[in-house]
């Protein structure tokens, strides 16, 4: 099982772009934020977005 920060980091590299919650299944959005937190601290960790 991939960790939350890979499942973003891949699909950022995927996509060419930030990911978004509609760029995932309702499962693995509820896993990165349990995991990360809410959305926009989540790309954070994962080092995708700047604080």
């Amino acid at each position: 099982m991939q960790t939350a920060v890979e499942l973003l980091v891949e699909k950022s590299k995927s996509l060419g772009r930030l990911p978004k919650k509609s760029d995932f299944d309702s499962e693995t959005v509820c896993f990165i934020k349990q995991k990360l937190g809410p959305w926009p601290r989540a790309l954070e960790k994962a080092g995708l977005k700047n604080e």
